[in-house]
């Protein structure tokens, strides 16, 4: 089987080709640069497409000579570039979703599988947890971005028959990320203080943010997409990955403890406080436990372990 992996050689997308090729499956990276260090030992095996979501060309010709089964669209802008260019981000993250959908109509690609964020939740949340079913009401232009999409998603289901399926994610932990993004501290201060280096985190110790290791994440798109499609009845979900949810003063101390003498203090960001605070909340995936079987696997201590195990054997990958 073949799949087209936009944004293929990203942290997350990395992942999900080395799952795909596990299975034996046939994996097409769409990137604007797929010939990614990340995956010299497997390039033999990949195929690579250099290419930009926001022309249309470019996704429709991937797609023609391809003529993937499944698309999983993971490409785009990540949230604090997305906010500093609405523009850029238009085009990346809602012409780029609508030009994987209409290409996937127009080639009868059966199955569309999309990363969202809880980045679609901010304002006027009543509860004190966040479910599928929450406003959103996003508070960064990256989560409009994203609810766009989702809702493309939708209609390309209902109108076209795509088998259109999508996870918010939490904040995703992992080596090698520099693209900077909102609650992106949490990757960085294990990455950074491994290195040596002082961190300063910008939210204060008590603040918690879901998050979730960058292998996790990518095992559950993959489980998502294999669900026989009549399990499939929320189409997008919400996600909890590390639980209990740890706050940044827990990452903090554990970080501390496998990196002895790491300096890492805290200053808030003024800007950046109160959207955090917000999705800051519990989160309840029972409709992705119940309708396809997801299962949460790392605490925080092994999420970090396993962080720095990853840095430590392939430096190369994360330069």
């Amino acid at each position: 089987m073949t799949s087209l992996i936009t944004g293929g050689s990203g942290l997350m997308g990395v992942e999900v080709v080395r799952l795909l090729l596990e299975q034996g499956e046939k994996p097409v990276v769409f990137s604007r640069n797929p010939s990614t260090p990340k995956l010299a030992d497997v390039a033999d095996h990949v195929e690579g497409i250099a290419g930009d979501l926001g022309i249309f060309s470019h996704v429709l010709n991937a797609v023609k000579k391809t003529r993937p089964d499944v698309i999983y669209h993971m490409g785009g802008m990540l949230s604090v570039p997305s906010d500093a260019d609405p523009a850029s981000a238009i085009q990346a993250n809602a012409l780029g979703t609508f030009h994987v959908l209409e290409a996937a109509r127009l080639f009868d690609v059966s199955q569309v599988l999309f990363t969202s964020s809880l980045a679609v939740y901010g304002a006027d949340i009543k509860e004190d947890f966040i479910d599928d079913n929450t406003v959103q009401h996003p508070l960064l232009f990256y989560g409009a971005t994203k609810v766009f999409a989702e809702n493309m998603g939708r209609f390309y289901k209902r109108k076209y028959g795509i088998d259109f399926r999508g996870i918010r994610y939490p904040s995703v932990l992992g080596p090698g990320i520099r693209t900077p993004g909102v609650a992106q501290y949490n990757s960085g201060v294990i990455e950074e203080c491994a290195k040596g280096n002082p961190f300063t985190i910008w939210v204060t110790p008590e603040t918690r943010i879901p998050i979730m290791y960058f292998t996790e994440s990518a095992r559950a798109i993959v489980e998502l997409g294999q669900a026989p499609v009549e399990k499939i009845k929320t189409v997008n979900y919400v996600l909890t990955g590390i639980t209990p949810t740890p706050s940044a003063a827990d990452l903090a101390d554990v970080v501390r403890a496998k990196i002895p003498g790491a300096q890492i203090k805290f200053q808030p960001d003024p800007e950046l406080q109160p959207i955090l605070d917000d999705i800051g909340r519990r989160v309840d995936d029972s409709n992705a436990r119940r309708e396809w079987g997801w299962k949460p696997g790392l605490d925080l201590e092994h999420s970090v372990e396993e962080f720095l195990k990853e840095l430590k054997a392939n430096p190369d990958r994360y330069v």
